[in-house]
């Protein structure tokens, strides 16, 4: 085994003290996350301007592109875990020869989901019930699943970078698309007068852009090499990325899962209107929800290094000061959102054709404040044991807490207790709520058993 004791500030970071690492790594990360999801609340509040047809085509589109961004998320989560954990057992060699098999799997991924989405989009689409929205969901989709190689890319690249504990050159990469996603949304949407089609293509030139710099960055200045002549293929390392990025890809599909059926229940209890609500006023909470996943992916990074170096105390310190720190924004951000709603369902009802929802947008935003309360506790017990290499125990969680519970709650409130669309939005707090507090009950039990281990040894 070859070792080196040649540690960049972020690998040192790792290893060193959990709540600093927590807090050094998780606020660029926030920011960056922050920014680059605004990729889909920009497209959705240009969109919204070409009227309500048009948002809920996005809207049943969208399930679709979070099953490839959450596959490529999926690597890029197994990279961080399984790269990091090299780094903190001194292993750089491996490091490296298992970053050149992340770029392996980012190429099989892509040829898979562009044949498969390019070939079957249109008879999907209307499985999913896109119906009166078809035509508009094929133009923006058509265009967006041209481009999976960027989307697929970027991913696994920002798993490679985190597990290096480099987030300034995440946080730049993603900084820089999503402001150049805001510039030409716009031109392309407006200007150039490509209507729902634009929004994609300003989203896909961006990632392009993005991907571009990344290839500059792991080419000039990287703690991780690609030497393709010391490339060995490992089937160990491929069977360590699928274990944690199949599990972790599947949790997003979970998520698709979950959007596909309260689309179904929204369209029996108040139809295309609830759909535009759902995928309009979704955008602002995703947007909201990435500060825990950021903070979460960051105490991922943190545990497999850890692992690697045997410092389990140090998983059990950065899986408790991050869930306090992301509980605690969270709170705060609850209250804005809740006092600022009228206003933010602006952003969604600005035109005569979508003025109508307003009320109901409002509404949708105040309610599911709670949602934000409980998801950083979830989100963080899911993001330690992806780091820890359990993908399976998070896979498990994940489904119970994104698809099982949510689905039940929304179809019993919103059908079987007959109030509508408002018991879609209680099913996915009491939902999420449950899930929660199943996953971190599991990850401090699984956590307290390392520990133990260790002590027996």
């Amino acid at each position: 085994m070859t070792t080196t004791d040649n540690k960049t500030e972020g690998v040192s970071l790792l290893l060193g003290d959990p709540k600093r690492a927590v807090l050094k790594l998780s606020i660029p990360m926030i920011i960056a996350m922050v920014i680059n999801s605004l990729y889909s609340l920009i497209d959705g509040i240009w969109v919204a301007g070409l009227g309500d047809m048009a948002l809920a085509a996005v809207g049943f589109v969208t399930p679709l592109y979070m099953i490839v961004f959450g596959f490529s998320n999926g690597i890029g989560s197994g990279a961080t875990a399984v790269i990091s954990k090299y780094i903190g057992a001194k292993n750089k060699k491996e490091a490296d020869n298992a970053a050149i098999h992340v770029i392996l799997l980012t190429i099989i991924l892509t040829i898979l989901f562009t044949l498969i989405l390019l070939i079957f989009l249109k008879p999907i689409l209307l499985v999913l019930g896109a119906g009166p929205t078809v035509d508009l969901a094929m133009d923006y989709g058509n265009v967006l699943f041209l481009g999976t190689i960027f989307i697929v890319f970027s991913s696994t690249s920002y798993g490679i970078l985190r597990a290096e504990g480099n987030v300034k050159k995440t946080t730049y990469a993603m900084l820089f698309g999503a402001i150049l996603n805001m510039v030409l949304d716009p031109i392309f949407i407006y200007y150039l007068g490509l209507g729902v089609s634009g929004a994609a293509y300003a989203t896909i030139l961006s990632m392009c852009l993005v991907c571009l710099l990344i290839v500059y960055w792991f080419l000039k200045d990287t703690y991780i090499k690609f030497n393709i002549k010391d490339f060995i293929y490992e089937n160990k390392i491929i069977k360590e990325l699928l274990n944690v990025g199949i599990p972790a890809g599947v949790e997003f599909m979970f998520i698709s899962l979950l959007a596909i059926a309260l689309n179904a229940i929204l369209m029996i209890v108040s139809g295309v209107d609830g759909v535009t609500i759902y995928t309009g006023g979704w955008r602002v909470v995703a947007v909201l929800m990435v500060i825990p996943i950021a903070i979460g992916m960051s105490v991922m990074a943190i545990s497999g290094a850890n692992l690697g170096a045997r410092k389990f105390d140090n998983i059990d310190i950065a899986h408790n000061y991050a869930i306090k720190i992301g509980t605690l924004i969270m709170v705060i951000i609850s209250i804005a959102v809740f006092i600022l709603a009228p206003y933010i369902s602006y952003l969604f009802a600005y035109t005569p054709q979508t003025a109508h929802i307003l009320p109901q947008m409002t509404e949708f935003l105040q309610i599911t404040c709670v949602f934000y309360i409980f998801f950083p506790l979830g989100v963080i017990s899911t993001s330690t044991f992806q780091g820890l290499g359990k993908g399976m125990n998070s896979l498990i969680v994940a489904f119970i807490r994104a698809v099982l519970l949510q689905i039940i709650f929304s179809y019993i409130f919103a059908v079987i207790l007959n109030l509508g669309q408002t018991g879609v939005w209680y099913g996915i707090i009491f939902g999420n709520a449950a899930g929660a507090i199943i996953a971190y009950i599991w990850s401090k039990h699984y956590i307290k058993s390392l520990e133990e281990k260790e002590e027996i040894i």
